[in-house]
């Protein structure tokens, strides 16, 4: 007979908005193991699998810390409650907790005076995407009657009828009836009850007894204040949107990069100061969409997405909201894992702002196939392979904008664009292989240059810091001889080292940010290198803090008209580093508006 041998939650702290899926092993009558569902359609011998999702409501309400999700709040901050921040951000669970929060908190109160200040109202939208879950508290401290009687979570919830059973000042509601379900606002600060038992298909009756969990107290999204737009013509503004939410500059458009943080890198040994929760992919995948979805960005490169990933989650989601997708997965004679894991650079656009004009893929490996042919000797092949061939590549499309271009020296003219998106290796000793990698795209782009007047986009993750000869080689067309770089050459592939140019006019969008002028640029300025003209870090894990993305354009066809502004290292240190509860990748996202100028001819 049919029967279940475990069920289990890969986390068991729900989050609202993001979908609970368990691991149910069953035996089946001929005495294998399997993961499969048997649904009430499809029978096994006359049985099949129900599903029942409860929330376990308590008559004592709970409200939850808004630094530590995971534990009950004990205080609130009236600061909080006169300024009319949304109440869950004002929550804390001890005294400790809100003293050690204290920096980062008077932020929420100083932004929301200034809000008050400069538009006479509250901006309530500004404090992120997680809205009010309570109001009415008046009483600082959480404790005994009082937080019975004065916190509600969200809006009054409407309730099922089905009660399903209340004893000892509980009861159980039933929420959800499939295998799966993703928790609500109203589930936030209650327990969970998953609950799976086989049933006779013809006496619709259960057989044996049900599988049971409980889960943790469900908590809401975390939610870090929205990043603004900058406009880098001197104004500080949050951009004008249109009923879209894009901005409404007719010949403008947005560009993001963001290396995402595959999920099979995302180790709890390598992020343990993450929570187990924020770093599982259910929570990561959704938080990420939500991200990436708010930037409302015309144009979006992203690195480390795996192909399973992209096949069954951004590329359908992304369709939703408009965009059409590219992908191309790395290679894999390096890579033993599973080959659906694999990862990739993957490019989206948005069908209303551009078409697809045409596809190039460029593989590395295949470009050392062909380097270890002609350059290197017999014997060393193997070894020369052994070191070029990591399995990395780039992406290229060209796009053709839908969208006026305004200034244009030929209105009716074709605006194509290109766009490189590319993921470039990881290993710190292999600097021959990183500058050989970034000089064979550069060389890909300048053929399509040379065949088409077309403005440039090369966005991704470079795995370079600012002043490396990679970063060199992008950022100044060539790479001074006498760089430390060049000294680890074994193969001798970059000699001589005077082809290491490239005639592309390409320059870092952020090095706008210190070109500005105007005092919106100080807070933005103290978070630049003036050395490199590059952010201070886009990438921050507890051992490493640094820049390795770049968005780079071709300046004499296009302009930079407006950043996402960066963020600081205070306030993402309040959680250790990157990837956090708030952001769910160890890389910040990178996004630059641009306008097409018309080429300057000589």
């Amino acid at each position: 007979m049919l029967s279940v041998l475990r069920v289990h939650l890969p986390s068991d702290i729900p989050i609202v908005g993001c979908e609970l899926s368990p691991y149910v092993l069953l035996r089946r009558p001929d005495k294998t193991v399997t993961t499969d569902d048997v649904p009430e359609s499809a029978p096994l011998d006359g049985h099949f699998l129900r599903y029942r999702w409860y929330r376990i409501q308590s008559d004592r309400k709970v409200a939850i810390c808004s630094v530590h999700p995971s534990e009950q709040a004990t205080l609130q901050c009236l600061g909080c409650v006169k300024a009319k921040i949304p109440v869950a951000k004002s929550y804390h669970c001890s005294p400790k907790c809100f003293s050690d929060a204290w920096q980062h908190h008077r932020v929420l109160h100083d932004r929301a005076a200034s809000a008050v200040n400069e538009n006479g109202n509250e901006e309530e939208e500004i404090f992120g995407r997680f809205n009010s879950t309570g109001s009415g508290v008046i009483s600082a401290s959480l404790t005994g009657s009082a937080s019975s009687t004065s916190l509600t979570n969200g809006s009054t919830p409407l309730y099922p009828t089905a009660v399903t059973q209340r004893s000892g000042g509980e009861t159980w509601f039933e929420v959800g009836c499939s295998k799966t379900y993703t928790p609500t606002t109203d589930d936030i600060g209650h327990v969970l009850k998953f609950e799976c038992v086989v049933i006779d298909a013809e006496t619709k009756l259960p057989v044996g007894h049900p599988n049971t969990l409980l889960t943790s107290r469900a908590i809401p999204a975390p939610s870090p204040s929205p990043r603004r737009l900058i406009s880098v013509g001197g104004a500080d503004m949050m951009g004008q949107l249109d009923s879209d939410g894009r901005l409404s500059s007719s010949g403008t458009f947005t560009v993001l990069s963001y290396n995402i943080l595959s999920d099979s890198y995302a180790s709890s040994e390598l992020y343990s100061y993450c929570p187990s929760w924020a770093l599982s992919w259910p929570y990561r995948r959704q938080n990420l969409l939500r991200e990436i979805v708010g930037y409302r960005a015309d144009i979006v490169c992203l690195q480390e997405v795996q192909c399973d990933h992209f096949d069954e989650f951004f590329a359908p989601e992304l369709d939703k909201h408009g965009y059409q997708a590219l992908y191309k997965r790395k290679t894999n004679e390096v890579y033993s894992g599973n080959i659906h894991t694999i990862d990739g650079c993957a490019t989206f656009f948005r069908r209303e702002r551009f078409s697809h004009v045409k596809k190039y893929e460029v593989e590395f490996n295949k470009a050392a196939q062909s380097l270890t042919e002609v350059a290197v000797q017999t014997t060393q092949k193997k070894v020369a392979l052994n070191r070029l061939v990591k399995d990395n590549v780039a992406l290229i499309v060209v796009l053709e904008a839908k969208f006026t271009n305004q200034g244009a020296d030929n209105p009716g003219k074709r605006q194509l664009l290109c766009v490189a998106n590319t993921h470039v290796n990881v290993q710190q000793e292999l600097k021959d292989v990183k500058i050989w990698q970034v000089h064979t795209l550069l060389k890909g782009l300048e053929k399509i240059a040379a065949s088409a007047d077309i403005p440039m986009l090369v966005c991704g993750d470079f795995n370079s810091v600012p002043g490396s000869a990679p970063h060199s080689l992008l950022a100044m067309g060539k790479v001074d001889t006498l760089h430390p770089d060049l000294l680890v050459d074994p193969l001798a592939i970059l000699r001589p080292h005077s082809k290491l140019t490239h005639q592309l006019p390409l320059v870092s969008a952020y090095s706008a940010f210190l070109r500005g002028i105007g005092l919106g640029f100080e807070q933005q300025r103290r978070r630049m290198d003036p050395a490199t003209n590059e952010p201070l870090f886009t990438n921050c894990t507890r051992d490493f803090i640094g820049t390795l993305d770049y968005i780079f354009y071709t300046a004499d066809s296009l302009t930079v008209e407006s950043l996402l502004e960066l963020l600081d290292e205070d306030s993402l240190r309040k959680d250790t580093a990157l990837p956090s509860p708030e952001w769910s990748s160890d890389h910040i996202a990178l996004l630059a508006e641009f306008r097409c100028v018309p080429r300057t001819r000589h």
